[in-house]
């Protein structure tokens, strides 16, 4: 069965069509989650999270052809949601853990992900979804609810903010040297 008629189904009612496309997306979902929350036990919660809010809304999908950008819509949000409730029950004198498997990704990727936390939501969300969910402008400006130049400016104004970050290259050729790192 094709995915568009899965989703009509489970527009329509049938759980087990939406069950089959959470299924599909998975993956996919997971990873968009870890790169919100950077680890495993809080994606899991978000994917978990999100999964109930479009069992509980899938009726409210107005047109099937953005199922994905509607389910990305909802798991953004419960990304920070689980953000907002972790910054609350953290005590500011613990260090903050990394549950990375450094064997699996290297110190760099490692910055890049510490870099990318410390952009701004706007800033943050563009360069997530265009750059590691593969998304084009135009669906990413459809899951931001923006218009696409505000995305290709948030893309821009964010890879910047990255440049300094990570010490990269400013636009002179002169070498960014990063305060942080």
């Amino acid at each position: 069965m094709n995915e568009l008629s899965l989703i009509r189904k489970a527009v329509k009612g049938n759980k087990k069509c939406l069950e089959e496309l959470l299924v599909l997306h998975s993956d996919q979902l997971y990873r968009t989650a870890f790169l919100y929350v950077r680890n495993r036990e809080d994606a899991l919660d978000v994917v978990q999270e999100a999964s109930y809010k479009a069992f509980t809304s899938i009726s409210q999908l107005k047109n099937e052809k953005y199922f994905l950008t509607w389910l990305t819509r909802i798991l953004i949000h419960c990304s920070y949601e689980v953000l907002k409730r972790k910054k609350k029950e953290t005590p500011i004198d613990i260090v903050h853990e990394r549950n990375v498997d450094q064997t699996e990704q290297g110190v760099e990727s490692l910055d890049l992900i510490d870099a990318i936390n410390q952009l701004n939501e706007k800033h943050k969300d563009a360069i997530i979804l265009f750059y590691f969910r593969d998304l084009p402008i135009t669906q990413v400006a459809k899951i931001m609810n923006i218009p696409e130049n505000t995305v290709k400016t948030y893309l821009s104004r964010g890879k910047e903010k990255l440049k300094k970050l990570l010490g990269g290259v400013n636009h002179n050729g002169e070498k960014l040297i990063s305060k942080s790192i």
